[in-house]
């Protein structure tokens, strides 16, 4: 719910909006609509739920250049990723050369035309469906999404030479954090005793994911409710973040929602459903949204270490929470529930 007067003067308000940018308020229109002429207030649940200014936490920060010859590293990022779900790496083995080079590069093409996104096929030999924005199934503004982004499996990045250097580049930046995802993933695996080749074998270059977003400014918030990401929680093993320092995301520890102070210098790696079912309950994939921002955009890049769609995802503790199913049955769930509800419903499906 949205107080009418905020939201029908903000969009009144010049839109300020350009070819590049989705067209949200003409596609969403019914949403914006319905929401001005709601007569109640926001009750306060929902006065906290789409706070533009929270108190600011710092996720664990871990200093990864003693990672080979300190045990204590290691049992710091086991230790996050069981009571927060989310850490920060520095001295990462990432160059500040190759991670500026991706900003330059995802700047470039979210500059492109709206109209020459959408046709990704041809602009970027990117599979059908990969460039995304809003949120197709949302009934409420609560379930928009103002934010466009290209989720790219990296089987695509290969073939995907349409815009100058951004195929290399999406291809170096895969590359290094991937070597990353899958040494910080072995560090959790050994720390509940399992010391196997698990994610060598099943999470490999072809079925993991890089993914490119874009956040719009909203001139509207925070008088309606919209978010740049709604809140969710990633349906992957670890995702690994390289964001700029416009803020934005924010997550729940202990039941209440924080903003996370942008750093610089620090990638953001956060556990994912796969990794909490595999780790029956013990890694915790934690709830996440990105707010949006009045007047000013946020670039960020993610990388999911995902498996094989036959992946068999088994609780490796015991008595195990939950049933065993495949990545792909997984995905299947999450957007079927998506389309049905509008939101992800996860973990929960799979309980014994």
């Amino acid at each position: 719910m949205v107080e009418t007067t905020n939201l029908l003067e903000a969009l009144n308000q010049p839109v300020g909006m350009d070819s590049s940018d989705p067209p949200f308020y003409e596609t969403y229109k019914a949403l914006f609509d319905k929401a001005a002429i709601e007569e109640s207030r926001p009750t306060k649940r929902e006065q906290v739920m789409f706070a533009s200014s929270l108190e600011e936490c710092e996720p664990p920060l871990i200093d990864l250049s003693q990672l080979d010859e300190s045990r204590d590293c290691k049992s710091e990022i086991a230790r996050a990723s069981r009571e927060w779900g989310f850490f920060q790496v520095v001295n990462h083995g990432i160059s500040r050369e190759i991670l500026e080079r991706m900003r330059r590069e995802q700047v470039k093409v979210f500059r492109q035309p709206f109209e020459k996104k959408i046709n990704e096929v041809k602009f970027l030999n990117f599979s059908s469906g990969s460039y995304r924005w809003g949120t197709p199934a949302a009934t409420c503004l609560k379930q928009l999404s103002w934010s466009e982004a290209f989720h790219v499996p990296l089987a695509d990045i290969s073939g995907s030479d349409g815009c100058g250097s951004l195929s290399s580049t999406m291809e170096q930046f895969a590359g290094t954090v991937s070597d990353l995802a899958n040494k910080l993933a072995e560090i959790l695996a050994e720390d509940l005793g399992h010391k196997s080749d698990y994610f060598k074998e099943n999470c490999l270059a072809n079925t993991c994911y890089l993914r490119m977003n874009r956040y719009p400014p909203c001139p509207m918030f925070p008088n309606s409710n919209v978010f740049g990401l709604m809140p969710h929680t990633d349906s992957d093993f670890l995702t690994i973040l390289y964001q700029d320092d416009v803020g934005g995301l924010q997550l729940v520890r202990d039941g209440q929602w924080f903003a996370v102070k942008p750093n610089p210098d620090a990638l953001i790696v956060n556990i994912g459903d796969l990794f909490q079912a595999w780790s029956n309950g013990v890694y915790k994939s934690v709830e996440h949204r990105v707010v949006t921002n009045p007047r000013v955009e946020r670039f960020s890049s993610a990388y999911f270490l995902c498996p094989f769609h036959d992946t068999v995802i088994k609780s490796c503790g015991q008595p195990p929470v939950y049933r065993n199913f495949s990545f792909r049955e997984y995905r299947q769930q999450v957007q079927d529930d998506v389309q049905k509800l509008g939101q992800k419903v996860g973990l929960p499906r799979f309980l014994l």
